[in-house]
């Protein structure tokens, strides 16, 4: 019975003592994560969305308007390169002394807004989404970008000048036409796609020139 009693007092002493000295905070097994979890993840350009092949074929697809391109490439929602042609444009207008920013994204926002529910009234059994509809008239904003650091250098007060923006216009009419009947399927409207899409780089085209 004594004995008895001892043991149970060694025991608690011992319970007391790795409980205070950590003991039962220290996990039995370290788990290390497996190797293998950060070879299957995605690639973080992939997690952001930005595609470089699909950038390029777009951009080609703007400078070439009329060739070809693929359906899956014009619905991919890429923001990234319609941003660094809204930058450019921006930049080349800084050279004529402008800041302009403001006017570039807010005129391009309410021009996004405005044809993106035109294109969705046209089309009766096909949508598309706003960020497609962004995508497309950020890439076309391309030829813009061009005329404005053309315009850097030489004057467009001129009617030759006005011919050269007149072409730009058209250029991205063209273009940004071509690549939402391609999506939207609507055979025999281009026109009037390509009307509001005109009307909405002419506003660009005066940022630039004048």
């Amino acid at each position: 019975m004594v004995g008895s009693v001892y043991y149970d007092h060694y025991q608690q002493q011992t319970q007391n003592t790795n409980l205070y000295s950590g003991q039962y905070f220290i996990p039995s097994q370290l788990q290390a994560p497996p190797a293998d979890n950060f070879e299957i993840e995605p690639p973080l350009l992939e997690e952001l969305g930005i595609n470089f092949s699909h950038i390029r074929q777009k951009t080609f697809a703007v400078l070439n308007p009329v060739g070809s391109v693929a359906p899956d490439v014009i619905a991919d929602q890429d923001l990234a390169g319609p941003l660094v042609f809204c930058l450019l444009f921006g930049a080349a207008l800084l050279l004529h002394g402008k800041i302009q920013f403001g006017y570039i994204y807010g005129i391009g926002a309410l021009g996004c807004v405005g044809i993106y529910a035109l294109l969705n009234l046209m089309a009766a059994d096909t949508s598309i989404s706003f960020t497609c509809t962004a995508s497309v008239l950020g890439y076309c904003l391309l030829p813009m970008a061009i005329l404005s650091m053309i315009a850097a250098i030489f004057s467009f007060q001129g009617m030759l000048g006005y011919l050269i923006a007149s072409a730009a216009v058209i250029w991205c009419s063209v273009a940004s036409s071509k690549l939402f009947i391609t999506t939207l399927s609507l055979d025999g409207q281009r026109l009037l796609v390509a009307y509001p899409c005109a009307l909405l780089y002419c506003v660009f085209a005066l940022l630039a020139i004048f």
